[in-house]
């Protein structure tokens, strides 16, 4: 049956072409069985397009065809305007779950002396996820780690808040930007000359890697940051495999449309090493030459209609 016959059979397509309102390619697909992927969604990519009107926006949300939501924005113990109870009202009234969320602590300084107020405020944030309903908790910005002494205490906060989380059912992550490439030098290498062919000093991603209990803390990759932290996302899922079960999948505007992604030896690599979820982050659209809802639509699509996603 070629194209034409099927969408005649659809009843998609009339004597003069396509009916008005026409749908896409991927909703044909889905009325025959086929369906559309899993596909999540950071709100943080929609910014003011969706707290201007949260009810109506998680509503588009859904539409345009993305199953989960990773939550950003959380903070005194609400979501912007909305109780946790409310908010999980609103994504199930629009069809959605609410499987992760970004979460920072209320400070950058991991200090000994704070361990414990961080502590307490993971087992409250996680107790409110718990009620969200999600897989993951993540925190989403690096702390200041101006030595490897400040490194092990936030990797010890780390390690304290993947148990609260595991506790209740939640996996606890972290998730990179390009400052996490940098390096932490030892005061005896201080001095060392350095060139960028001779880097000095340990990268600080990796020793957030080889600090934290594997069982306790995994870590969110965004393929995007890694890649401008002038590193291959590759590499890292062979280095430590299985320790990015969840990716944030994020190119310089729109997905696979700067040519500098290679999303499918990406995704490629990823499901080999257990990917269990992705979700879609949409930075500002440059020139504004399209609505974020239209960005973050165009993302679903090209995932939805990649033969490398599962």
């Amino acid at each position: 049956m070629d194209k034409r016959e099927f969408l005649k059979k659809m009843g998609l397509l009339t004597a003069g072409g396509m009916v008005a309102g026409s749908i896409k390619p991927a909703s044909a697909a889905a009325m025959v069985g086929m369906g559309k992927k899993e596909i999540g969604l950071q709100i943080y990519s929609l910014g003011r397009e969706l707290t201007a009107d949260v009810p109506n926006g998680l509503k588009k949300i859904k539409d345009i065809g993305y199953s989960a939501i990773e939550l950003a924005g959380y903070g005194n113990r609400k979501m912007g305007e909305y109780s946790v109870e409310e908010y999980k009202k609103l994504a199930d009234d629009a069809g959605l779950k609410i499987t992760s969320s970004h979460v920072n602590p209320p400070t950058r300084d991991i200090t000994k002396d704070k361990l414990g107020e961080i502590a307490d405020f993971w087992k409250q944030t996680v107790e409110d996820h718990v009620k969200f309903g999600v897989k993951t908790l993540v925190q989403p910005m690096m702390p200041n780690v101006p030595t490897h002494d400040a490194v092990k205490v936030v990797c010890e906060s780390f390690n304290k808040a993947g148990e609260i989380a595991k506790s209740a059912g939640i996996k606890f992550g972290y998730h990179n930007h390009s400052m996490e490439f940098g390096r932490v030098v030892k005061p005896e290498d201080k001095d060392k000359p350095r060139n960028p062919w001779m880097p000095v000093g340990d990268v600080i991603y990796d020793l957030f890697l080889n600090g934290t209990e594997p069982d306790l803390v995994f870590f969110e990759m965004d393929v995007y940051w890694t890649v401008m932290g002038a590193n291959d996302p590759l590499e890292y899922f062979e280095k430590y495999a299985g320790r990015f079960p969840v990716l944030h999948i994020k190119d310089r505007s729109v997905l696979g449309q700067s040519g500098m992604m290679n999303f499918k030896n990406i995704f490629n690599k990823a499901y080999d090493n257990g990917l269990e979820a992705f979700y879609v982050e949409l930075e500002g659209i440059r020139g504004g030459s399209m609505t974020q809802f239209e960005g973050v639509e165009k993302c679903f699509d090209y995932l939805n209609d990649a033969s490398f996603v599962k």
